[in-house]
C-alpha cells in the first residue's frame, strides 16, 4: 500500500486513541469491543477501522481531542535525575525538570540516576515502546570510565554475550579508548539496553564504573548538545530516520 493511500486512510482507531492519550492500544480495543467508541456518530467495534482527517471520535459520549503529530526531543540528561514520572523517594525526575518546557512526554528507554547523556523523549507512547525493543535493532553507544586496567581478552569475550548472576546479556562491543592515571575510558555498544546492563557487566569483569555517558541511541546522537540541553528532532529528520510504519503521517490541514 502506498504512503499516499495511508495518508488518506489515517490511523487505525485503536492507534488513534492511543496517540490521543485515551488509553493503550490494548485497552482501546477493549473499549471498542464494549461499544464505548463512536466514529462520526456511529458505534464502531473493529480496531481496524480507520480515522481520517475531519472525523469525529467519541468515547463514552465525549469527543476525543485530535492527537498531536508525533514529536521527539534529544535531551542531555545530567547526573542526579531519575528517569521516571514518579519517584517514591521524592528525588528530582527528568519530567519534573522539563515540565515547563515540554508537553507530556515519555522516555525511550532509561538512564539511571548516576548516568548521563542522550535520552530520547517523545509524546507518542507507542513509538517509545517500539524503539525500546531489541528487535528494532538500534545500537546504544556509551563512553564508560572505569577504575583499573581492563583485560583485553575479557572485553573481547563480551561480543559473544555474557551471563551475570543468572541473567543472559546479548553481544556487547567494548574497546579501550584512553587511559588516564588509574582510570580507563571505554567505548561500549549494545542492542538490548537492560536495566543497569553496562554497570553489571563491568562489575562482573572486576571493573568499577565511575562515569557512564550515552552518546547515541540508534541514528540519534548526543553530539554537542550541552548538559541539560534539549532540542526537538525536526519532523523531516524523524521521518527519514524512523520506519514509515512507526511515525504517523503529518495530518493534512483543511484548506491546503
Amino acid at each position: 500500500m502506498s504512503d499516499d493511500v495511508e495518508q488518506v486512510r489515517g490511523d487505525r482507531i485503536a492507534k488513534y486513541l492511543s496517540r490521543a492519550g485515551v488509553a493503550s492500544r490494548r485497552d482501546a480495543e477493549k473499549m471498542l469491543a464494549g461499544g464505548a467508541v463512536r466514529l462520526n456518530g456511529r458505534t464502531v467495534t473493529h480496531p481496524a477501522t480507520f480515522v481520517s482527517v475531519g472525523d469525529i471520535v467519541q468515547v463514552n459520549g465525549h469527543v476525543v481531542d485530535k492527537p498531536e503529530r508525533t514529536r521527539m526531543w534529544r535531551y542531555h540528561k545530567p547526573e542526579g535525575l531519575v528517569t521516571t514520572h514518579r519517584d517514591p523517594q521524592g528525588r528530582m525526575t527528568v519530567f519534573d525538570k522539563l515540565r515547563q518546557q515540554l508537553p507530556r512526554v515519555i522516555s525511550v528507554g532509561r538512564l539511571d540516576i548516576t548516568s548521563e547523556g542522550l535520552l530520547l523523549l517523545t509524546n507518542d507512547g507507542a513509538l517509545a515502546r517500539r524503539l525500546e525493543l531489541p528487535t528494532t535493532g538500534w545500537v546504544r553507544r556509551y563512553r564508560v570510565r572505569v577504575f583499573g586496567v581492563p583485560d583485553p581478552a575479557a572485553l573481547a569475550s563480551l561480543a559473544r554475550g555474557v551471563t551475570v548472576e543468572g541473567v543472559r546479556y546479548g553481544p556487547i562491543e567494548a574497546a579501550v579508548d584512553a587511559r588516564t592515571g588509574d582510570n580507563t575510558w571505554l567505548s561500549v555498544s549494545l542492542r538490548e539496553g537492560r536495566n543497569r546492563e553496562v554497570r553489571r557487566v563491568m562489575t562482573h569483569l572486576g571493573l568499577s564504573v565511575s562515569r557512564l555517558i550515552r552518546i547515541a541511541y540508534g541514528p540519534f546522537q548526543l553530539g554537542t548538545l550541552e548538559r541539560g540541553g534539549i532540542e526537538e528532532v525536526p519532523p523531516r529528520v524523524l521521518r527519514q530516520q524512523l520506519p514509515t510504519d512507526v511515525v504517523p503521517p503529518t495530518p493534512v490541514r483543511a484548506g491546503r
